[in-house]
């Protein structure tokens, strides 16, 4: 049992580091949002100091996640799917998947006028598929430039040059599923029918 407590407060400290790197976070920010000085954050980080309930509680509140989140508790069969935005780029992506490998799905919220409003395309290995679900998004892929509205889809080869952002002052959010090269979205107009 005691190997299972040090091998959990063990994995703290990393999960700290890495939430704190997700949110682009300083320890002395984080400091003065917690209390909690620098050099016992940087401790609790690299696991020279042994995580307490008292420095937990106020860590996960900064962070934004649960207590059993922070720790790496075990699941307890609750259905619910507790959503982490991420912002990265101008851009508030959340993951609607929770599983590594296969297609990943997430939300997406670009607000108007951001900072991605020019043009950058990049490259990379993969396949995306896009739906709107409101404002209008503008996506430059390879010498296509395009505004997709509400209720269009797109899909596209990630290794073709491609950037998308609001296509004007409005906030975009649509869907993404991206997956590996070769696995592509598949969509069914309408169902079949007896016959086809």
């Amino acid at each position: 049992m005691d190997d299972d407590l040090d091998q959990t407060l063990g994995a703290v400290g990393p999960r700290l580091r890495a939430l704190r790197r997700q949110r682009e976070t300083t320890l002395a920010d984080l400091s003065a949002v917690t209390g909690v000085s620098v050099s016992t954050l940087s401790r609790l980080e690299s696991g020279a100091r042994r995580p307490t309930l008292e420095l937990l509680l106020p860590l996960a509140k900064a962070h934004g996640v649960t207590l059993d989140e922070l720790v790496g508790a075990p699941p307890t069969g609750d259905p619910r799917i507790h959503l982490r935005p991420v912002t990265r780029y101008g851009m508030t992506m959340v993951p609607l998947t929770r599983r590594a490998g296969g297609i990943q799905a997430y939300k997406i919220v670009i607000p108007g006028g951001s900072p991605r409003r020019e043009p950058d395309p990049q490259t990379h290995e993969g396949y995306e598929w896009l739906y709107i679900l409101n404002g209008r998004l503008r996506v430059v892929l390879g010498e296509q430039d395009l505004v997709l509205f509400p209720g269009e889809a797109a899909e596209f080869d990630t290794r073709v040059p491609h950037w998308f952002g609001a296509a004007d002052a409005e906030p975009v959010e649509f869907l993404s599923l991206f997956g590996a090269q070769g696995e592509r979205a598949h969509l069914r107009a309408r169902p079949r029918r007896d016959g086809e």
